[in-house]
């Protein structure tokens, strides 16, 4: 039997968590954690809420998943986030040392892969998971954000 919970099926979780970021006035970033099936961490960009430039969804997934853990480190655990992490991001998911990442939307300018970001030698990663969706509410953000400026 298949099972249904795949990739895509915890990306749209994550991307539930992207529209309340875009309906807060965040940059739409969603990031759940997950291991054995089960989500331990669900959040999304908190910068402006927080005042705080560190706290995109990635880090908010490592800290909250941490925290359920009752460790640092998120061996078996998989990262599933909206769109490709940044540097910083990427750096914390190597402490972390998180099993695998799959992400959406790739960020061409500023993500870890434009910028030849190391991920720990066990981490996995998978991008382009419902990058169509991820891409289109990122652009529908920035597009309404420069209208109302």
């Amino acid at each position: 039997m298949e099972n249904p919970f795949d990739d895509t099926y915890y990306m749209k979780k994550a991307l539930q968590e992207a529209e309340e970021a875009f309906d807060k006035g965040e940059i739409p970033v969603g990031a759940i954690i997950v291991i054995k099936d089960r989500i331990i961490a669900r959040t999304h960009n908190l910068t402006e809420l927080l005042n705080d430039v560190t706290a995109h969804a990635e880090m908010q997934a490592i800290t909250a998943a941490a925290n359920f853990l009752g460790g640092k480190y998120l061996t078996n655990c998989t990262l599933y986030v909206t769109l490709e992490p940044c540097q910083m991001c990427a750096g914390a998911l190597y402490w972390s040392q998180v099993s695998k990442i799959v992400y959406g939307a790739r960020d061409e300018e500023r993500g870890c892969i434009a910028l030849d970001t190391k991920l720990h030698p066990k981490t996995k990663m998978t991008g382009g998971v419902l990058a169509e969706e991820a891409s289109a509410l990122l652009k529908r953000f920035f597009i309404e954000k420069r209208n109302l400026n």
